[in-house]
């Protein structure tokens, strides 16, 4: 995400923080008109997120967090984290089964510039997304 909408969080890497963010992304997902249970899917998804980049975070790290909503409605999380090593998240895991479940699309990546930076970025949908 190049623009400067949105909204950004720095926070420490510390599990403490995360009921912050999860409260941002409920308030961006009701602004939006999502309904509960896409809520709930956005908030467990950023928690996810963020919990999995704080385990990889370096010491005294700050994990940045940005929200911002695209042209359809949809929100688009960006976060990262500079990183202990080169080792992204673990797509095997568990936690990322459910994260990517959750969400429309998920993109991972880690930078190279003085130590590592992770990202992760994902993009959720209203309840749209899924007809049944």
């Amino acid at each position: 995400m190049t623009q400067l909408s949105g909204v950004e969080l720095r926070m420490a890497a510390d599990p403490t923080q995360l009921s912050i963010v999860r409260a941002v992304a409920a308030d961006i997902a009701m602004r939006q008109d999502f309904d509960l249970d896409s809520i709930e899917d956005l908030k467990l998804a950023v928690d996810e997120t963020c919990s999995t980049l704080i385990t990889l975070a370096a010491d005294d790290a700050v994990l940045s967090c940005h929200f911002a909503v695209d042209g359809a409605g949809a929100v688009r999380v960006a976060a990262k984290v500079s990183a202990k090593s080169a080792a992204g998240p673990d797509e095997g895991s568990f936690g990322w089964r459910v994260l990517t479940a959750l969400v429309d699309s998920v993109r991972t990546e880690v930078e190279e510039t003085e130590g590592f930076v992770v990202h992760i970025d994902l993009v959720k949908s209203s309840a749209g997304a899924v007809d049944a």
